[in-house]
């Protein structure tokens, strides 16, 4: 036997119209099936607050219930009865859950109610629990990125399997496996289109090896620059800068650039590492032979082992 629907509404008997609605939205999202997945007795309880509203709802349904002439499942009453409101018996009458989708008497639409709170639309066909349908599928893609995109942000454009193209903004300090939601652009469904989810994806740079926000990265120097010192031009994310080499530099030595590296997903910026890399010319040529047979002849050395 239903409850009387006041109580299962939590409303008073003198409740206005506005009153009654606010009291089914918020029960109805608390006890809602999708809320609750699995939950045997929050279903039940969806159930009957539904059944409560199809009843209060109706100004018509409410009359006749307030007066005895239906009861809480909406069945009519047997005139000798009794007048209380709850004598009637249990077949599947108008009350309860409704098999019409949850399109109520008098024109109030569960979809009015449970619209925007669900994100779902009430459906006409049979379906469980009040017939919602959902939204349509959320839509996964990958979308890879260069490292300067990640930094500085930007705009790319993805191309879907149903053949639509779509131009998706890159934020600064995008994150290598960051999944982007774009609201609206998946699957269309009875409730409306789902999501897009789109995952970020780093390339691998030609000049970058990234450890975590730091930078690093090898900038060839000649071996006069090595010895004597000097000044090279080497690329960073922003666009390329001057270095001082200082002078009796060895390959391996490191010069730090600060907040020339990643961005953390905090917008903060790491440092950019050059590594240095003595390098001879391809081709040596007679003159840089001749020194270093003398400077072999004159002062012999053995490197070290680092």
């Amino acid at each position: 036997m239903a409850r009387d629907p006041y109580l299962e509404l939590g409303v008073s008997r003198s409740a206005g119209a506005d009153d009654i609605r606010k009291a089914f939205r918020k029960l109805a999202k608390q006890f809602h099936p999708d809320a609750n997945p699995g939950d045997k007795a929050a279903e039940e309880r969806f159930k009957r607050v539904s059944g409560a509203f199809d009843i209060l709802g109706d100004p018509d349904k409410r009359k006749k219930f307030d007066r005895g002439e239906i009861d809480a499942e909406g069945n009519e009453q047997n005139p000798f009865a009794g007048r209380g409101g709850f004598g009637g018996g249990g077949g599947a009458g108008a009350g309860g859950w409704s098999p019409r989708g949850g399109n109520f008497e008098q024109g109030v639409d569960l979809n009015d109610i449970l619209g925007d709170v669900f994100g779902q639309r009430a459906s006409g066909g049979p379906r469980g629990f009040g017939n919602f349908s959902s939204k349509g599928q959320d839509l996964r893609a990958r979308l890879d990125i260069d490292l300067e995109d990640a930094i500085r942000g930007g705009k790319k454009r993805i191309a879907f399997s149903d053949g639509r193209t779509l131009d998706v903004s890159i934020p600064k300090g995008a994150q290598d496996g960051q999944i982007l939601r774009l609201k609206g652009q998946g699957a269309p469904g009875r409730g409306g289109p789902g999501d897009a989810m789109i995952e970020l994806k780093l390339r691998r740079h030609p000049i970058y090896h990234r450890d975590g926000d730091t930078l690093e990265m090898d900038v060839p120097v000649s071996v006069p620059d090595a010895v004597l010192g000097g000044k090279v031009e080497a690329p960073t994310p922003d666009g390329n800068v001057v270095l001082t080499v200082p002078k009796g530099s060895n390959s391996g030595q490191q010069l730090r650039l600060k907040g020339r590296g990643f961005i953390d997903a905090k917008g903060k910026r790491g440092d950019l590492v050059a590594r240095l890399i003595v390098t001879l010319p391809d081709i040596a040529g007679p003159e840089l032979e001749t020194f270093a047979e003398e400077w072999r002849a004159k002062r012999p050395y053995t490197p070290k082992r680092k």
